[in-house]
């Protein structure tokens, strides 16, 4: 999962055409060690149809401020510098609900027409 650093590099990546997942994370997160096993396993699952980007919280504060984000991990999925959607929840995420969601992006992206 490619770790973002700035966020010319995040705007950058989130401007393309290929739908982009931004996980939002921190290093003290237990819910986010949570979903580490298995994420890159639905990385690769899932490479043809969408990128995937994380981002520390933490080295990331004005623009979580920007995005409205208040838990984590949080997952917001953009395609040509829009949100298409977003899975955020005080609960921890399972890999079925994290599926779900990203088959939810998908079938957002396919249904929006391509600039």
């Amino acid at each position: 999962m490619r770790q973002m650093t700035t966020e010319d590099q995040f705007h950058t990546l989130i401007n393309g055409d290929k739908p982009t997942v931004a996980i939002f994370k921190a290093t003290w997160c237990k819910d986010c060690h949570y979903i580490e096993p298995f994420m890159p396993a639905l990385e690769k699952e899932y490479d043809n149809q969408l990128e995937f980007v994380e981002l520390d919280r933490d080295h990331f504060a004005d623009l979580c401020e920007q995005l409205n984000i208040l838990g984590i991990p949080s997952f917001i999925v953009f395609r040509n510098g829009q949100e298409l959607v977003r899975f955020v929840s005080k609960l921890r995420k399972t890999r079925e609900e994290i599926e779900h969601f990203l088959d939810q992006a998908i079938a957002v992206a396919e249904a929006l027409p391509k600039v």
